[in-house]
């Protein structure tokens, strides 16, 4: 049962980050070149993979069920539950918004092409809110025998996606250079984002344990699949379509709209269609599972059905409500998320681990390696991250997606 469960918890890690942020690294990095976008990602990996770990040595010396609300409280006191609180219903309201708003409009379009139908986006967005939202009422141990499914068939999918698009490839568009030097910045949000599972990680150290040798495994495995996904998912992405071609695409539906009418091949398109359908179900499937048990605890909530339905309400009905009034802020979200994310996955982590290392009641256990350096590091780069997108929004530089 332990190793089923390390199994497991690796897909949920896996699940939650190959999702709507992997679809829209091809829409924000378009203006990178594909050698400028790698060395991004592969940095954000290291910082991600790095915070993950932060998270781990964190929660050895706390309870099992603790979540970052508790966390946050017992080493930061009051002003850092009050801001890991906000942080957390933010930014996972965010990613639930964005994932709603991808996962409708997947839904809706599949739903008018297989009936004929003329529904409106708001109708998908309902009807995907609903069903992912009474898997995620049942608990985690429906989460994971669900995921496990998804996600089984969402990387046969892939596999078969890329091995159609690749006679696709050019590599002429894998030598452009970046269009603006301004672009690298603007990606910088989106491309953090895309590996953003750290909200689920009190549920995976609740559902395994605090095994650190084990824990260690989940996050560094968990982590590395998406990346070497994402590295074959832009050599696909970027070398099929000119740098031109990927700016002009407007948001989710409009990229997959491109790449089904570049290639013109009815497979291809629907491989491509069912992946984004997949990919958003996983990642809406963490995300949520994360604020569900986040709410529970806040909230001090049971198990039984009548609090577990009170729970989802507030879990899903505000994410939805965005949904419904902007059917197509898909890349906006995301980009508001990348906001909360820097708080939740970088600065919290890193002040956390610095008042545990110097508490001196605290038992010895395990540490990341780095020491205070490499803390200073990491929340450096929150704040470029956060200026980044303060930049798009003031207009600054240019915005992507």
């Amino acid at each position: 049962m332990s190793k089923n469960k390390t199994i497991g918890s690796m897909l949920i890690i896996a699940g939650t980050t190959i999702g709507a942020g992997m679809l829209a690294l091809p829409i924000a990095s378009a203006g990178l070149g594909f050698s400028t976008s790698i060395v991004v990602i592969l940095g954000t990996w290291l910082l991600m993979t790095y915070t993950a770990l932060l998270m781990i040595e964190v929660h050895q010396h706390a309870e099992v069920d603790a979540t970052l609300n508790t966390l946050a409280k017992q080493l930061l006191g009051r002003r850092g539950q009050v801001l890991a609180n906000f942080a957390m219903i933010f930014l996972f309201y965010a990613l639930c918004a964005a994932y709603i708003t991808g996962g409708g409009s997947q839904l809706q379009g599949n739903l008018n092409n297989w009936f004929s139908w003329q529904l409106a986006p708001q109708v998908g967005a309902i009807g995907f809110a609903l069903l992912f939202g009474f898997i995620i009422t049942l608990g985690t141990g429906t989460v994971d025998k669900v995921n496990r499914v998804l996600f089984s068939i969402k990387i046969v999918v892939l596999i078969a996606m890329f091995y159609m698009l690749t006679p696709h490839v050019k590599m002429q568009h894998l030598l452009e250079l970046p269009v603006e030097q301004g672009l690298i910045l603007s990606a910088l949000p989106v491309v953090f984002t895309s590996f953003g599972f750290h909200g689920s990680i009190p549920s995976v150290v609740k559902y395994v344990g605090k095994d650190v040798k084990v824990l260690r495994k989940v996050m560094i495995t968990g982590a590395a699949l998406p990346l070497c996904i994402y590295l074959v998912w832009q050599i696909v992405s970027q070398g099929m379509m000119s740098q031109n071609q990927l700016l002009d695409s407007e948001g989710l539906a409009g990229f997959i709209g491109a790449v089904s009418t570049l290639v013109n091949n009815p497979a291809i398109s629907q491989a491509v269609t069912i992946f984004a359908d997949l990919a958003l179900a996983t990642s809406f499937l963490g995300v949520s599972l994360g604020l569900f048990d986040f709410f529970s605890d806040t909230l001090k909530k049971s198990n039984s059905k009548q609090d577990r339905l009170l729970t989802a309400s507030v879990t899903f009905l505000p994410p939805l409500g965005f949904a419904l009034f902007y059917p197509q802020g898909f890349i906006m979200a995301l980009g508001y998320a990348a906001i909360a994310l820097v708080v939740l996955a970088i600065f919290l982590p890193v002040a956390m681990v610095w008042k545990q290392r110097r508490c001196s009641s605290t038992p010895n256990g395990y540490q990341v390696i780095g020491g205070t350096p490499a803390l200073a590091f990491v929340a450096v780069m929150g704040v470029l991250i956060i200026s980044a997108q303060g930049l798009q929004m003031l207009g600054v530089i240019p915005a992507v997606g």
